[in-house]
């Protein structure tokens, strides 16, 4: 299953609220063109289907196709200093 680093945590949290919703998460899924990889997303909740993966409090949902190929992947992240978060995959060890 996906893991988060601590940057990720923080991260998911720190963007997740602003959205009033109680359940919100980040949303890892396939990107609409073929060979783009992932689109990232806010959302209010998870979407039929999804796996939700949740740490400390940080909750991620990740679309049915995408847990199979992220299922050995670490999700993580950096915050720079105008607030802006970017996001990275890697290979678990």
């Amino acid at each position: 299953m996906l893991t988060l680093t601590e940057n990720a945590r923080t991260a998911v949290k720190h963007l997740t609220e602003r959205i009033p919703a109680d359940s919100a998460g980040l949303r890892i899924a396939q990107a609409t063109a073929p060979n783009e990889g992932y689109a990232v997303t806010l959302a209010d909740a998870p979407e039929e289907g999804d796996t939700v993966v949740e740490d400390a409090g940080a909750r991620v949902f990740v679309d049915a196709v995408s847990t199979v190929q992220l299922d050995d992947r670490v999700l993580d992240a950096q915050i720079d200093e105008n607030g802006g978060v970017g996001f990275a995959l890697a290979q678990r060890r």
